[in-house]
């Protein structure tokens, strides 16, 4: 009787130990690593609540233009015009800004809620070639709002434009048209690649506003992507991006947001610099 009972003491003992060993490792397991969702977001964790938030926010919500004549606009640049025009490339300079087709009618049409907005633009062209570069912001009455000579890049890639804080503030419900332009022909014989579209700064609710200023930046880019602002939702998601750069989440939200709006290519293309 005493010989069978060792046994059973023996098997308890081990497992009682494991038991243990299990339990001290399951709070090692479950500490996020650096680098993740729950260090890059101010305390947002990688779990299914992050994974549904990205989810929800990948669809961008396009409002329709505004009231009175369309847009119009150029989201792609296109190429050589002329003998000396710009060369062919893939991707062409792209605008990285929403826009709706009709009837093989194109609107390139955008909101902000902020005074001095950023733009954003695939570059193909490289500072090595002796091209001009001009980004223009003008009122709906043709009077020039601001005008800047661009550096074009040392690769080719997204550049961030941003309208500065000693330029004139966007005024609300007013609509804005901006150009970027390329001139490769030094003697300008051959007419510019160009981008250009409208944006409009709007005023959202309160408790919109409430929420925005008391959330981290991926509720923020959700939000916008949600009210249809897509300045603010594609400044968001590149400086998040910027701060992350190898975060698959982010790369992947960035896909997302691109071919909502049929611009796919430029999703795998780098972003440059994130200074205004």
């Amino acid at each position: 009787m005493k010989s069978n009972l060792q046994p059973i003491k023996l098997s308890l003992v081990v497992a009682f130990s494991c038991t243990s060993l299990l339990g001290s490792l399951t709070p090692i397991l479950a500490k996020p690593t650096p680098g993740s969702l729950h260090d890059a977001y101010g305390g947002l964790r990688l779990r299914s609540d992050s994974k549904t938030l990205l989810a929800q926010a990948t669809t961008f919500n396009q409002p329709p233009p505004p009231s009175g004549p369309p847009p119009g606009g150029r989201v792609r640049g296109g190429a050589r015009r002329g003998p000396r025009g710009c060369p062919f490339t893939k991707p062409d300079l792209t605008a990285l800004v929403s826009f709706t087709e009709e009837n093989s009618v194109i609107n390139v049409w955008g909101q902000t809620t902020v005074e001095h907005p950023s733009w954003f633009f695939y570059v193909p062209y490289t500072k090595d070639l002796d091209y001009t570069v001009e980004f223009v912001l003008q009122d709906l009455d043709l009077n020039e709002v601001y005008k800047k000579a661009i550096a074009l890049p040392d690769k080719p890639g997204v550049i961030r434009v941003s309208l500065p804080s000693t330029a004139p503030a966007l005024a609300l419900n007013k609509q804005y048209r901006w150009f970027f332009t390329i001139n490769c022909d030094k003697e300008k014989n051959s007419p510019p690649t160009f981008v250009e579209g409208v944006i409009q700064r709007v005023e959202l609710n309160p408790a919109t506003i409430k929420e925005l200023e008391t959330t981290e930046l991926l509720k923020r880019y959700a939000i916008y992507a949600q009210k249809g602002i897509w300045y603010e939702a594609l400044t968001t998601l590149a400086e998040l991006r910027q701060k992350n750069p190898k975060d698959a989440a982010l790369k992947a939200e960035w896909r997302n947001l691109l071919g909502s709006i049929s611009l796919d290519d430029i999703a795998a293309e780098p972003i440059l610099s994130d200074k205004p």
